[in-house]
């Protein structure tokens, strides 16, 4: 295989990946106000039924302690974020009482097992290891990887043909960097030890670009630490392989019950739009 060919061939596999992976078989993401992308997992067309929760009186969720903005302690105290706003919106249609309680993340498997709570929403990520720990309900988000550049770069799509020669910053030792080595080759890549030192060299102007966790990476862009100095470019990238099958709710293993309830509630907030407000209510820069 020709380099020329070979440059073809991984940009139409990153493209059409990206595409099924973006808008493929469960609806991954639709559009929210303004055209801000939101995740979406859940099919119309497939909807769960309602468990028979009849002998359930009360729901024990279980969050972490400091993740914010997804789950922390507000001022007096209380949980707050976007997980533990979205565990209300749940209760409200399961119309069964809820606790919300916070542990340190490091708990939260042992306490579901030790019947301590029912489930855990703490932006557990879903993979092969955590199945053999816990069940988990369908994925409400994921954690897609963005590449980002300063405002002022001609780079419009992040393409490898596009890339080549261009210096590419990423945190060594992560996926990103192995997506990168993986599909990117003819890209300058560049590692640094940490996030910080890698957005520090693109605001700079070191790097032409920077490749990394999106979510991470929209709150840096909202925030003031980013100068307003960039903005995505290219994907979401969500290949499983590397940046993991999704973030999901846990439950005991075996405790189908509650892992049918979960899903049943997951759908019946996006059905309604009420996940999508909440979306764009801590994300008004999205990483999809």
């Amino acid at each position: 295989m020709t380099l020329l060919v070979r440059k073809l061939f991984l940009s139409v596999v990153i493209c059409v990946v990206t595409a099924f992976l973006v808008g493929g078989q469960q609806a991954e993401a639709q559009l929210g106000t303004g055209d801000v992308r939101v995740p979406g997992f859940w099919d119309p067309r497939r909807r769960p039924e309602k468990p028979d929760l009849s002998r359930v009186s009360a729901i024990r969720f279980l969050t972490e302690i400091d993740y914010p903005p997804f789950n922390f302690a507000g001022a007096d105290g209380n949980p707050q974020g976007f997980n533990v706003d979205l565990a209300r919106m749940m209760c409200e249609e399961l119309k069964l009482a809820c606790t919300i309680q916070m542990r340190k993340f490091e708990t939260l498997v042992t306490a579901l097992n030790a019947n301590q709570g029912d489930a855990a929403i703490a932006s557990i990520a879903t993979t092969p290891e955590m199945r053999t720990k816990v069940d988990f309900s369908d994925p409400y988000y994921r954690t897609p990887a963005r590449f980002v550049t300063r405002r002022d770069s001609p780079i419009d799509d992040a393409l490898p043909e596009r890339l080549e020669g261009k210096k590419v910053a990423v945190v060594a030792g992560t996926a990103h960097e192995a997506y990168l080595k993986a599909l990117f080759t003819e890209a300058d890549i560049r590692s640094y030890p940490s996030a910080d030192v890698a957005r520090l060299a693109l605001r700079r102007g070191d790097v032409d670009l920077l490749f990394g966790d999106a979510i991470s990476l929209a709150f840096w862009l909202n925030g003031t630490d980013s100068e307003n100095c960039c903005g995505f470019r290219g994907g979401p990238y969500m290949d499983s392989r590397y940046f993991g099958e999704g973030i999901g709710i846990a439950v005991k293993r075996g405790n189908d019950l509650m892992r049918l309830a979960m899903n049943w509630a997951l759908f019946r907030v996006w059905e309604q739009g009420r996940f999508t407000d909440l979306w764009l209510r801590y994300f008004p820069i999205s990483p999809f």
